[in-house]
C-alpha cells in the first residue's frame, strides 16, 4: 500500500514538473479559452480540454503539403471550426491513438477483442477528420434550401430598390440561423470595404454553385445592370431543382415504408402464433 501511494505521488509530482517545463495551461484556463469560442450552449469538458492542449503540441510535428492544407483550412473556414488544419488532423489523430490504447488491457485479458478495438481506432480517425466536411456539407444544404426564397425576395426588392446591402440586411430577419449568420458577416464585410469582395468571400465559405449563381447575379447589380430578368431565370431553375429533391425524397419512403410494414406483419403472425401456440398447450394439458 506504502508503494502504491509513493508511487502515484511520484506520477503526479512528474506530471506537474513536466507540465511546467512544456508550460501546459491550466484546465480551467484551456476549459474557459474554449467555452469563449463556442456558439452553441455546450461547456467544454475536461477531456476535449487535455485533447485539445495534445493537438496543439503534436500539431507542430505534423506535415502537410500546401495543397491539402489550403483545402482543409477552406473546409473548417466554412464548417465554423477555429482550428488550423494541422491542429485538425493532431486532434483526429490523438483520438485515436486514446482508443487505440485499449489495445493494452486488451491483448491481457482477452486477445481476439484487439483487433476488433484497432479497426474501433482507425474508424474514429476517419469519423473525426471528416466531422469538418459533414458539417460543411449540412450547413451547406440548409442554406440551398432558403436560395428559392431568397431569389425570390431579391428578384421582388429590385422592382423598388437597388441597395444590395439593405436587401440582405432585410431577407437575415427572416432566414434560418445558419444563413442569418454568413448573411450577417458578408453585411458586415459590405460595410467596411467593397460589396464585390464580401460577396465573393460568401461565395468562397459556402462554396455551392446554386449561392454561386445568386452572387454572380448580385454582382452584375451592383455593376448597374438590371438584373429582374437574370433573378426571374434564376428563380425558376431553382424552383425546378426543388422540384427533383423532392421527387428523389418521395422515392425513397415507398422502400421505408414498405420494411416497417414487414416488421408490423411479421408481429401480427408472431401475436397470432403465440395465441394459437398458448391455446395448443392448454388444450394438451386437459388431456393428459
Amino acid at each position: 500500500m506504502r508503494y502504491m501511494i509513493l508511487i502515484i505521488g511520484l506520477s503526479f509530482g512528474l506530471y506537474f514538473i513536466i507540465a511546467d517545463r512544456l508550460k501546459i495551461p491550466y484546465l480551467k484556463s484551456s476549459k474557459a479559452i474554449m467555452n469563449m469560442g463556442r456558439t452553441d450552449r455546450k461547456l467544454t469538458t475536461v477531456i476535449e480540454a487535455i485533447i485539445m492542449d495534445l493537438s496543439i503540441k503534436l500539431s507542430r510535428f505534423m506535415p502537410m503539403d500546401k495543397y491539402k492544407k489550403n483545402r482543409l483550412s477552406a473546409t473548417l473556414e466554412a464548417a465554423g471550426i477555429k482550428m488550423t488544419p494541422e491542429c485538425y488532423q493532431a486532434h483526429a489523430v490523438i483520438k485515436a491513438v486514446s482508443v487505440g490504447l485499449l489495445v493494452i488491457p486488451c491483448l491481457a485479458i482477452f486477445p481476439l477483442i484487439a483487433v476488433i478495438v484497432l479497426i474501433l481506432a482507425v474508424l474514429v480517425y476517419f469519423r473525426e477528420y471528416q466531422k469538418a466536411e459533414n458539417q460543411m456539407q449540412s450547413k451547406r444544404a440548409e442554406i440551398e434550401t432558403e436560395l428559392l426564397r431568397f431569389v425570390s425576395t431579391i428578384e421582388q426588392e429590385l422592382k423598388t430598390s437597388r441597395d444590395v446591402l439593405s436587401i440582405l440586411e432585410s431577407f437575415k430577419k427572416t432566414t434560418t440561423p445558419v444563413f442569418a449568420d454568413e448573411i450577417g458577416i458578408t453585411c458586415a464585410d459590405m460595410r467596411s470595404g467593397g460589396y464585390e469582395v464580401a460577396l465573393m468571400r460568401l461565395e468562397a465559405r459556402v462554396n455551392s454553385p446554386q449561392l454561386s449563381d445568386v452572387v454572380r447575379g448580385l454582382i452584375s447589380v451592383i455593376r448597374g445592370d438590371d438584373g429582374i430578368m437574370y433573378f426571374q431565370m434564376l428563380s425558376h431553375d431553382f424552383k425546378q431543382t426543388e422540384l427533383r429533391k423532392l421527387k428523389a425524397q418521395a422515392q425513397k419512403i415507398p422502400g421505408k415504408i414498405r420494411i416497417f410494414s414487414m416488421i408490423m406483419l411479421m408481429c401480427f403472425l408472431a401475436t397470432y402464433l403465440i395465441i394459437i401456440a398458448v391455446q395448443v398447450i392448454q388444450s394438451l394439458g386437459v388431456m393428459f
